[in-house]
C-alpha cells in the first residue's frame, strides 16, 4: 500500500470517533492491551507525561513538549484529533512521523491487528507508542482522546499525570454530572505518581483528593502554586501574543498562543515543570521555559488555537467547541478590537447545540455551514436552531463558501471568527485566503 491507500484503510475499515462519534467508543482497554502485547509492550519502554481534561489539554501538551524540546530532550508528542494531516497526531521534536513509517507499520501489523479488530484510535495509539519506543525518545507527552479511565492511552505509567479542568462534554459517554466526568478523567491517576490539577473546582475537588489518597499519589493544584499579577493580549508583527506577569520569580512570560483562556494552561505548564524538576531527573530552567513559551507554534506545529489566518479583516479560528470553551472564546472576542463581528459557525450533531447557541453574541452576522465529516450538523438545522436565540445569518453547504462570503462582506476593521467545532476549523485551515 502507498500512504493514501494506508490512510483509506485506517479511515474506512476502523471505527473512528472523529467521523462517526459514540459508535467508535470502546468501553474497555482490552484491545489496547492486546495491541501492546503484540508489539512487545512499547508503553513500558518510554517515559511519559499523561494529560487529560475537558479543555486545554492540547495546548498544555504542546507547551510542555516545547519546554522539553528547548531543554534539549528528544520529545515525543501524541495528540488528537488532527486538523489537516493524520501525522499531526504523532511527532518527535515537532516533526511529524513520516508517511513511510505509517505505511510500514500498517503493512507489518495488519494481519495481527485484524484479528484484534481495533478502533482507529486504538490503532493510532499503538503506532505512536511503538514509534516513540523505536526512536528512543527521552520523554513522550501523551494527550488522552476522550475521558481517561477507559482511554486507549491509559496503559502508560507516567512521570506525572495532569488533568487540566472538567466541564460538560461527551456526557453520553462520560456521565451527566461534573463529578461523574471527573471520575472518568481521574482514571489516569496512577499509584505513587504525582498528579497535577490545572483548575480547582469546588464541586469536583473531592473526586481527585480521594483518588490520589487511595493511590498515595502526591496531589497538586496549579492555581494554588502559581498566581498571576496581570495578563494582556498584545498585537505585534501581524500576530497575537499573550503577556503574563507573575508574582513569583519568573517575572514575565510572552506566549505565542494568545487567548486569555491560555492563562490557566500556562499556569498548569509552569506548575508541571516545577513538579518534574523536583521529582524526576529531567531539568528545565527558567530561561528555557521563557524561550519555549514564546515559540510553541514554531517548535511543535500547533494550529487552531486563536490562530490568525488573515489581517484586515482580522480572521481568527479557534477549536473551542463545548460550553466552557465557548464562554472563554466569547470573552476573547470581546477583548479583540473590531467593528462588526462575522461568525462562521459549524457544529457536530452529537453536541448539546442549544446550550452553546444561547451563549453566542446576538449582534454578529452568522454564516451557518457544515464541516466535511459525517458527524457535522446540517447547516439548515443549525440555522433553524440558532434562530430560536435570535442569531441571524445565511446557510452555506461548506466552510469554504461560508468563509468567502464573510470575506466579501467584512470591512478591514471587522473580525471574522471561525469556530463551533474542531472540524469547522480544520476545513477553514485548508482554504487559501
Amino acid at each position: 500500500m502507498n500512504y493514501k491507500e494506508t490512510l483509506d484503510y485506517l479511515f474506512s475499515r476502523l471505527p473512528m470517533f472523529q467521523r462517526i462519534g459514540a459508535a467508535a467508543y470502546k468501553a474497555n482497554l482490552d484491545n489496547t492491551w492486546a495491541l501492546m502485547n503484540a508489539l512487545d509492550s512499547p508503553e513500558k519502554k518510554i517515559k511519559t507525561i499523561h494529560i487529560a481534561g475537558t479543555n486545554g489539554k492540547g495546548s498544555t501538551s504542546h507547551m510542555l513538549a516545547a519546554a522539553f524540546q528547548q531543554a534539549g530532550y528528544k520529545t515525543g508528542l501524541y495528540t488528537s484529533p488532527h486538523l489537516i494531516d493524520f501525522r499531526e497526531r504523532i511527532k518527535i521534536n515537532g516533526k511529524m512521523i513520516s508517511k513511510q513509517a505509517v505505511v510500514k507499520f500498517v503493512e507489518q501489523h495488519q494481519k495481527t491487528f485484524d484479528q484484534i479488530e481495533p478502533s482507529f484510535f486504538e490503532w493510532t495509539v499503538a503506532l505512536a507508542f511503538d514509534y516513540f519506543s523505536r526512536k528512543k525518545v527521552d520523554i513522550a507527552i501523551v494527550e488522552t482522546g476522550l475521558g481517561g479511565r477507559l482511554d486507549s492511552t491509559n496503559v502508560i505509567h507516567p512521570e506525572l499525570s495532569i488533568i487540566t479542568n472538567i466541564s460538560f462534554d461527551h456526557m453520553n459517554l462520560l456521565g451527566a454530572t461534573l463529578p461523574l466526568i471527573a471520575t472518568e478523567k481521574a482514571g489516569i491517576i496512577k499509584e505513587n505518581t504525582p498528579v497535577l490539577i490545572g483548575e480547582t473546582q469546588k464541586e469536583i475537588k473531592p473526586v481527585f483528593t480521594s483518588k490520589a489518597k487511595i493511590g498515595h499519589s502526591p496531589l497538586f493544584f496549579a492555581d494554588e502554586l502559581i498566581s498571576v499579577k496581570s495578563v494582556k493580549q498584545i498585537h505585534k508583527k501581524n500576530d497575537l501574543f499573550l503577556e503574563m506577569n507573575f508574582n513569583e520569580s519568573t517575572k514575565k512570560i510572552i506566549c505565542d498562543l494568545p487567548g486569555l483562556y491560555q492563562t490557566r494552561n500556562i499556569k498548569t505548564v509552569l506548575s508541571a515543570i516545577a513538579i518534574i524538576n523536583s521529582t524526576t531527573a529531567f531539568k528545565i530552567n527558567s530561561k528555557q521555559i521563557v524561550a519555549a513559551l514564546k515559540n510553541v507554534k514554531s517548535q511543535t506545529g500547533l494550529m487552531g488555537r486563536w490562530q490568525i489566518l488573515k489581517n484586515k479583516p482580522l480572521v481568527i479560528a479557534d477549536t473551542g467547541h463545548n460550553e466552557a470553551g465557548i464562554k472563554e472564546l466569547i470573552k476573547n472576542i470581546k477583548n479583540t478590537k473590531h467593528e462588526k463581528l462575522h461568525f462562521v459557525l459549524g457544529m457536530v450533531n452529537d453536541k448539546e447545540v442549544d446550550k452553546i447557541l444561547q451563549l453566542l453574541p446576538k449582534k454578529a452576522i452568522y454564516y451557518f455551514c457544515k464541516a466535511s465529516i459525517p458527524r457535522a450538523l446540517d447547516e439548515a438545522l443549525l440555522k433553524e436552531n440558532a434562530q430560536q436565540f435570535n442569531l441571524k445569518g445565511n446557510c452555506y453547504t461548506n466552510v469554504q463558501d461560508a468563509l468567502f462570503a464573510a470575506l466579501q462582506i467584512a470591512s478591514s476593521k471587522d473580525l471574522i471568527f471561525i469556530g463551533g467545532s474542531t472540524f469547522t476549523v480544520a476545513d477553514a485551515l485548508k482554504v487559501k485566503i
